[in-house]
This record gives structure tokens, sequence and C-alpha cells, in this order.
């Protein structure tokens, strides 16, 4: 086979070289074109967050007896809209539909959790007007400066702290907070509209957030590395409560902090139940939360705090309510019920969270909860997957004490639940 000649080759190497670099300059500006006719998109971020929840699980009746199903639908919407650079709207809603009911006889259970319009009037000057979900404190498992607790869990799904903080009802007020550099000052004033709850499911129940005149002052200023926050609480015809909140760095991977609320106040049975316990002298009574959380490289965090309930029974008084009238009993476990208030003196609270957790996107979180009173125990397991639109949970409860003791008396000693958000 004869080979071409030396010249022929010279220059068909020589055209290759040359087209070289002009093919490449054809690229790019073919790339410049593309890119000059491309349309200016930016994708501005959704003012709607809604989805739907299916839950199925059951529970094991304490005594004994068949185990006993249940199923919900929930369907949870938040609009957050801005109507100019200065003004914004937002309304978030939650319906629970159970089977059997989460509270009393209704099945299908309403919580307005917040509705309210937000301005500002100067740059450093806000306010909010509507019904808001104001919550307060640095704890986890037990907020004594979270004032505006009582009465807004209308349906309890789980017993998680973050879901009980999350899925409530607020109150109807007007605040207004100004704010400076590492620190901040706010004032609300929420009215009495109703006098007695509805238990109507589909009720917005301001009879349970609003049944008094309420005032909050709030004072937080970073120093030294610390958060500390000073709130004065102000409710119709109830002495001042004083509350105080701080957090602090103890190293690099761990934080400590404080919550309390102090002052003068009616016996927590009295409050209950004034026919039985009709003195409503005020003592001096002291609320604390203190604790520890760690959190280590591969997102596993741990908390571990103290609960003080001045306001709880003692020893001596929980073992009289217990031997004593059961309508008694019954009235002030009610009561605590409601207010989320501890019904004894003092507890021990532990939690764990693990983000991503042997695999992506799965996060697992564990609580055990004692009282220190009569030594009755909770414990809750959760494991979370989510991953595009769609999230999965399964989450088990045990709790175990004496009958009649703060975990003993609750109607199931296990229960379970599986369930499948969409996100839309």
């Amino acid at each position: 086979m004869r080979r071409p000649p030396a010249c022929l080759a010279g220059l068909a190497m020589a055209l290759l070289l040359g087209n070289g670099p002009l093919a490449a300059q054809d690229a790019d500006l073919d790339a410049l074109r593309l890119a000059d006719a491309a349309p200016d998109e930016v994708h501005a971020p959704s003012d709607w967050r809604r989805f739907v929840e299916l839950g199925l699980g059951g529970s094991q009746p304490r005594g004994g007896g068949d185990t006993r199903s249940n199923r919900r639908l929930s369907l949870d919407i938040q609009y957050d809209h801005a109507l100019n650079r200065d003004w914004r709207v937002l309304v978030a809603n939650r319906l629970d539909l159970s089977q059997p009911a989460l509270r009393g006889s209704e099945e299908a259970i309403n919580t307005l959790k917040e509705a309210y319009l937000s301005g500002r009037l100067q740059p450093d000057t806000l306010i909010d007007l509507g019904r808001i979900n104001v919550r307060n404190g640095v704890a986890l498992g037990y907020n004594p400066t979270d004032y505006f607790r009582a009465g807004a869990v209308r349906a309890a799904v789980s017993v998680s702290p973050a879901s009980l903080k999350e899925n409530r009802q607020g109150s109807v007020m007007l605040r207004g907070q100004h704010l400076w550099e590492g620190g901040s000052l706010s004032m609300l004033l929420s009215p009495g509209l109703a006098r007695q709850p509805e238990p109507e499911g589909l009720n917005p129940d301001l009879g349970a957030t609003n049944r008094q005149h309420r005032g909050l002052l709030t004072l937080s200023q970073k120093v030294a590395g610390f958060t500390p926050q000073l709130l004065v609480y102000q409710e119709e015809g109830r002495p001042t409560q004083f509350g105080f909140n701080l957090t602090g760095l103890v190293t690099d991977a761990t934080v400590a902090y404080v919550e309390s609320s102090a002052g003068r106040s009616p016996a927590q049975l009295s409050q209950a139940a004034p026919a039985f316990s009709p003195c409503r002298c005020s003592d001096w009574q002291n609320h604390l939360s203190a604790g520890l959380t760690h959190t280590t490289a591969d997102k596993l965090s741990l908390t571990a705090e103290y609960h003080h309930n001045g306001g709880g029974l003692d020893e001596a008084d929980w073992r009289r309510l217990r031997q004593g009238p059961l309508p008694l009993y019954g009235l002030y476990r009610q009561w605590a019920g409601s207010t989320q208030e501890m019904p004894t003196r003092r507890a021990l609270f532990l939690y764990g969270v693990w983000q991503d957790a042997l695999l992506p996107r799965l996060d697992l979180s564990a609580m055990h909860h004692v009282d220190l009173i009569d030594w009755s125990r909770r414990s809750w397991l959760e494991a979370r997957y989510h991953v595009d639109r769609l999230e999965y949970a399964a989450q088990w409860l045990q709790h175990r004490g004496a009958p009649l003791s703060v975990f003993g008396a609750l109607p199931e000693t296990r229960s379970w639940q599986l369930s499948l958000r969409y996100f839309f």
C-alpha cells in the first residue's frame, strides 16, 4: 500500500490545526448568542406552604383489652404574602379529621394557628395585629415563660414538643417591636374576647385563648456571648409574673440554658377546682427549666433538662389527691392538661435527635420523661424520612407508672402511628 505524499500529509495536518481554534471560537460565539437570547427568569419563593397527611395507628388500652385502631387525615396550609415592601399578611390553619375523635366527640377539629397583618413602621420598628402564636422560652420539655400556651392546643396529634408548640392556635393581640444591634424590646396587648372555651371542633374558640386581658413586655440583649431575656407578664385578676431566659455556649458543641418564671399565684389545685379547694391565697412560686444540649460532628444532639414547678404538688399532696375523691383528681388533671402545666413539683426530661442518621434525609428522635415525685415514665421514639415532596414517619409511645400517677393514669399503655405527608 502506497503512503500519501509527505506534502499532502502536511497539508492535512495544517488544515486540522487551523480549524481547531476556529471551531472553538464558533462554539463560544454560539454559546454567547444563546445566553443573550435566554430570558431572565427568576423563580420567586412561593407564598404557600401546604401539605396533607394521612396517619394510621393503634393503641393498647390500660388494663388490657383489644388493641384500638385510629385513623387521621390532616390538612395544613400556610399563606405568607408580601403586600409591599413594608407590609405582609400571614395565615396558617390546620384541619384534623380523626376516628376515633382526638377530643371529646369532635372528629373534625380546626386549629386557626395564625392570621395577622405585619408591618414595618420604621426600619427598626415593627407592628403585628391579629391572631399570633407567641412562643417564648428556650427549654424543650417545659416552658415556664411560654405564657400564652394555656388553652392553645386543640388537637394533640403527637407528644413531640415541636408539634405541641407548632400545632396550636394563637391569641388575638396587638404587638409592637423595636430592634437595635444585638437586642430588641417588644410589647403586646391581648384583649379578653370570650369568657368560656368552645368545644365545637370548627369554632375559632376565642374563649380558650382570649378569656382575659393580658399583656407582655419582653427585653432581649446579647451580652458577652450570652443572650439574656427579661419578661414581665400581666393577666387580668392575677399578680404580675416575671420571666427570665438565658442561653450561652459552654464549649463549641455544648449550649447551657435556663428558663424561669416567678411571682405570686394561687395554688394549682385551687385554680383547677375552686369548689373543692376554695383558698385563693397567692403565694410566691418559682418555675424553672435548666438544661444542656450537646451536638456532635455527625449531627446528633442530646439534651438533658431538669424541671421544677413551684405550683405543683409535692409528694404528700400528690399522694393525698390520688387517694381522695376521684372527681377532684379528674378536675386537676384536666386543668393541667389544658394549661400544659406539670401536675407535680419536679421532673427530668431527656431528648435526642439525629439528623441524617444512617442514611441521608433520615431523622431519628427519642424522648424520655420521668416524674421525680411518683417516678412514672413516658418514652417516645420517632423515625422520619423525607424525599422530594413526600415525608414518611413512624412513632412509638409508652407510658409506665402506678395507677393515678402522672403517666400511669393516661388511658393507653402504649401506642404507635405511621404517617405519610405530601407537600403540594
